[in-house]
C-alpha cells in the first residue's frame, strides 16, 4: 500500500512540473496530462525492471555505454565528412540511438553469462537469492497438493505464478466442459489459498516468450531466466526441463518419497474392498493408496482384517504391497470400515498406476 501512495505521488510531481515549468509549450491542461502520461509511462518501467536480474541490467548498463562510446565515433566521423545540416544532425541522432538500443539488448541478453558471485559482497547474493525461487505449474496448482506442502512450511523463498498460466487457467475455468471448467476453478481456488498462508512470498510475474507457444517450453525459459526450479506433476514437462538443465520438484515423486515404508514380517490392518485377479486374492489399500493384495482373503471382502507382510513391489508407478492372511492366527474385525479405507477410494491418482498388476511376484 505505500508503495502504491508512493507512485501516485510520483506522477503527481511530475504532472506538476509539467505545469510549471512548461517544457512543451503547450497550455495548462495539456501539459498536466503530457505529465501524467511520462509519470505513468516511468512506473511502467520500473515495474518491469524489477522483474529483471541483477546480472541483465548490469550487462544492459555495460552494453549502454559501450554503444553510446560507439556512437559517439561514428558520429565525429560524420561530423568530419558530412557538411553542418539538418541530414549530419539526422545520422548522429539516429546512430546514438541505434548503437544505444543495439548495446542495451545485447548486453541483457549476454548478461546471464557473468559470475556475480564471484564478487561476493551484495553481489554473491544474488545467485542464491535466485535459486532459492520457485515457479508453479498448471498442473501442480489445479492438483492442489502443493497447498498442502506450503502450509506445512517445507516451501522456502518465493513462488512464483506466471502470468500466461494464470491465463491458461482462467482459459480452462471458462471452458464449455464441466470437467475442464472445476479443473480451472479449482486451481483459481487453490492460487487464492496459497496467497493467504502468511509466511510464504508469492510474486505474479508478467514476462512472457511470445515467440514460444506451449505453456511447457515457456515456464522451462522462464526457469532459465530467473534461476528458479519449476513445481510440477507432468510427466513430460519433468524430463524435458531436465534435459535442458533445469530442476524440477515433481510432487509426484515427493509423494511416493513419503509412503510409509513396510518390511516383510510386519503387521498390518488393513479393509479388503475387493477381489483380486489371482485366485482367492483380496485387494486393500493405504491412505496414500499404496495397493495391497493379501492371499487367502477374497471372502474377506467388506472386513477389516490383519495381515502379515510378505513382499514389497517398487515400480516407477509406485508402490506394491503382498501380504498372507492366516484365518487360524490373525484377528478378524466384523465389518466396521475404518477412516483410512475411505480415503484410499477416493485417492485414485495415487492408487489408479499401481491397479495394473494385482498377480504376486515371483
Amino acid at each position: 500500500m505505500d508503495l502504491i501512495l508512493v507512485r501516485i505521488v510520483f506522477i503527481l510531481l511530475v504532472a506538476a512540473a509539467c505545469f510549471v515549468l512548461h517544457p512543451f509549450g503547450l497550455s495548462p491542461v495539456p501539459d498536466i496530462a503530457v505529465g501524467l502520461v511520462i509519470g505513468l509511462a516511468i512506473i511502467i518501467f520500473e515495474t518491469r525492471l524489477r522483474a529483471v536480474s541483477l546480472k541483465r541490467l548490469i550487462g544492459a548498463a555495460i552494453g549502454s555505454i559501450l554503444g553510446i562510446i560507439g556512437a559517439f565515433l561514428f558520429s565525429t566521423v560524420i561530423r568530419n565528412s558530412i557538411a553542418p545540416g539538418s541530414t549530419q544532425s539526422f545520422l548522429m541522432l539516429t546512430i546514438m540511438l541505434f548503437m544505444a538500443y543495439v548495446g542495451l539488448i545485447v548486453g541483457a541478453n549476454k548478461g546471464d553469462l557473468l559470475n556475480l558471485s564471484a564478487l561476493g559482497g551484495v553481489f554473491g547474493g544474488e545467485k542464491q537469492a535466485k535459486r532459492s525461487m520457485k515457479i508453479l505449474d498448471t498442473s501442480v496448482i489445479i492438483d492442489g497438493r502443493i497447498a498442502d506442502i506450503a502450509e506445512t512450511g517445507f516451501l522456502d523463498g518465493v513462488l512464483v505464478i506466471p502470468q500466461f498460466v494464470l491465463r491458461e487457467l482462467q482459459l480452462v475455468a471458462d471452458s464449455a466442459d464441466p470437467l475442464k471448467r472445476n479443473r480451472g476453478r479449482r486451481g483459481l481456488d487453490i492460487l487464492q489459498r496459497i496467497q493467504k498462508i502468511a509466511n510464504l512470498q508469492v510474486q505474479i510475474v508478467e514476462d512472457d516468450y511470445p515467440s514460444v507457444r506451449e505453456v511447457d517450453l515457456k515456464l522451462i525459459e522462464l526457469a532459465k531466466d530467473f534461476e528458479a526450479k519449476i513445481i510440477t506433476n507432468d510427466f513430460n514437462l519433468n524430463k524435458v526441463a531436465q534435459l535442458q538443465g533445469v530442476d524440477v520438484l515433481n510432487i509426484n515423486e515427493l509423494a511416493n518419497a513419503m509412503k510409509p515404508i513396510v518390511l516383510p514380517g510386519e503387521a498390518m490392518r488393513v479393509f479388503i474392498l475387493k477381489e483380486g485377479k489371482e485366485y482367492n486374492q483380496g485387494v486393500a489399500y493405504l491412505d496414500d493408496g499404496t495397493m495391497v493384495v493379501v492371499d487367502n482373503a477374497r471372502k474377506m471382502i467388506g472386513k477389516t482384517i490383519d495381515v502379515a507382510v510378505t513382499s514389497v513391489l517398487q515400480t516407477t508407478a509406485g508402490k506394491m504391497i503382498f501380504g498372507k492372511f492366516d484365518e487360524r492366527g490373525v484377528s478378524m474385525v466384523q465389518p466396521t470400515r475404518p477412516v483410512t479405507a475411505g480415503k484410499a477410494v477416493n485417492q485414485s491418482p495415487a492408487a489408479g498406476p499401481a491397479v495394473a498388476t494385482e498377480h504376486q511376484p515371483d
